[in-house]
């Protein structure tokens, strides 16, 4: 009889939250490890007021696990949009907060609010260390914090150079081992700089992954962002990627072959964001193997299709 097999997903965000949302529908352990740099939004002022972990990757992750009555998910989900304290504000982010003061850590907030969500799965951070996301620019610039380099108040054609956490973290061991563990990695989707390099920023993350010995799986963006991948194509996001983890590391990339129609992507491009194109000959001398699928969800904002997107990932 052979064993459930182990997936990991490594990111935060929305694109975790779609990879998960497909997952937790098959017979398999998932853990989602989440990066842990987020300073943005109702994020940042808690972070900055309470001194808690940033709960911005996790509340999403946990949401997309969840089997509880759909009134709970909606709940964590909901967001304030009036009243001078609380405008801005998402439920989820507070009870996790809240959580986290009562029962003294944010491990235990997670562990604790994943019980009432009745997840599928472990929601795990990469690290329970404090740390802001830095970018040093081509031009030399240094930006501070994730919510700089994900909307750009500099010059958004300029390149990044490199991403580092200050201060250097070190990774949640329970994270590590299922990296180890996992029968498939998978990284991504997400913002290549804000949601997925993170985490192997972080001490031990990068070499757990080069030394396991399941698949790892990139799942490659559908959009470029402004400021952070700007005129990227597929092979740039794999060389990025490789520049953290490591050369040779990554055996399978899930690229997306339907193109958005016009209609969809015209606001992405207003706000200078453009398709990411799949450049055979070049992820060919990566020596990848490439998974070429219509992975577009077919309506509504551009994201993957978790169903085709997991469909994929447990046929590997």
């Amino acid at each position: 009889m052979s064993k459930t097999k182990n997936i990991v997903v490594i990111g935060g965000g929305t694109g975790t939250y779609t990879a998960l949302l497909g997952l937790k529908k098959y017979p398999v352990n998932l853990t989602a490890v989440v990066s842990m740099a987020d300073d943005g939004g109702s994020t940042k002022i808690l972070r900055d007021e309470f001194g808690v972990l940033p709960p911005g990757s996790v509340r999403p992750a946990l949401i997309a696990l969840s089997h509880a009555p759909q009134t709970i998910s909606n709940l964590f989900q909901f967001r304030f949009a009036e009243g001078q304290g609380l405008n801005g504000h998402n439920f989820g982010n507070l009870f996790l907060t809240a959580l986290a003061k009562q029962l003294g850590s944010f491990e235990k907030a997670i562990e604790e609010a994943g019980r009432i969500l009745h997840i599928k799965g472990r929601v795990l951070p990469s690290t329970f260390d404090n740390c802001r996301l830095m970018a040093e620019l081509e031009s030399g610039e240094v930006v501070r914090g994730e919510t700089n380099i994900d909307i750009p108040k500099h010059d958004g054609a300029l390149k990044i150079k490199k991403v580092w956490l200050d201060p250097a973290c070190h990774a949640n061991p329970k994270a590590i081992e299922a990296i180890r563990e996992a029968d498939v990695i998978v990284i991504g989707p997400g913002d290549l700089y804000t949601s997925l390099v993170p985490n192997f920023l972080v001490e031990g993350v990068a070499e757990a992954v080069r030394q396991a010995e399941g698949k790892k799986v990139f799942v490659c963006n559908l959009m470029t962002k402004f400021g952070e991948t700007s005129g990227f194509v597929a092979k740039d996001f794999v060389e990025v990627l490789e520049k953290y983890i490591g050369e040779g590391v990554l055996t399978h990339i899930i690229v997306n072959t339907k193109r958005p129609s016009p209609e969809r992507i015209k606001k992405y491009e207003e706000a200078h964001a453009h398709f990411v194109e799949y450049d055979k000959k070049g992820l060919k001398e990566k020596k990848l193997k490439v998974i070429e699928e219509d992975v577009l969800r077919p309506v509504g904002l551009i994201r993957h299709n978790s169903d085709v997107l997991a469909r994929i990932i447990c046929k590997l």
